[in-house]
């Protein structure tokens, strides 16, 4: 009875364990993003550092210039934001998508210009 008990009570512990984990993300790590436009879908390397739910964005430009942003993942949802001043102003583009195992997708609002669909995958190695 004792055993059975034991048994009982340690695979209940596990799986209390188990449950709490499932939810956490992590996508820290390098990954290949594809933002769909008028012109055709563009490619880029983003680079995320994530701290418990927060997160640091580095993202590759078209030029090969980097933008930093900053974000949040909880859960499987992620949203980060990036500012770049262009000649006619601030713009910031905010991201917002579901993680699912080494693949993300979402929208990205455009600043007050629309909003685009995006998809990203983790690159390996």
């Amino acid at each position: 009875m004792k055993k059975s008990l034991v048994f009982f009570l340690t695979l209940t512990v596990l799986f209390m364990f188990q449950r709490l984990d499932a939810g956490k993300v992590n996508v820290s790590g390098k990954w290949q993003m594809t933002i769909e436009s008028p012109r055709g879908e563009r490619t880029r390397d983003v680079e995320f550092v994530q701290d418990g739910e927060n997160l640091k964005v580095i993202m590759t430009g078209r030029q090969g210039t980097t933008i930093e942003g900053k974000g949040t993942v909880k859960d499987n949802k992620i949203e980060w934001t990036i500012t770049r001043e262009t000649p006619r102003g601030t713009f910031t583009m905010t991201y917002k998508g579901t993680v699912d195992g080494d693949t993300m997708k979402g929208e990205v609002e455009m600043g007050g210009r629309g909003s685009r669909k995006w998809s990203a995958t983790r690159k390996k190695g």
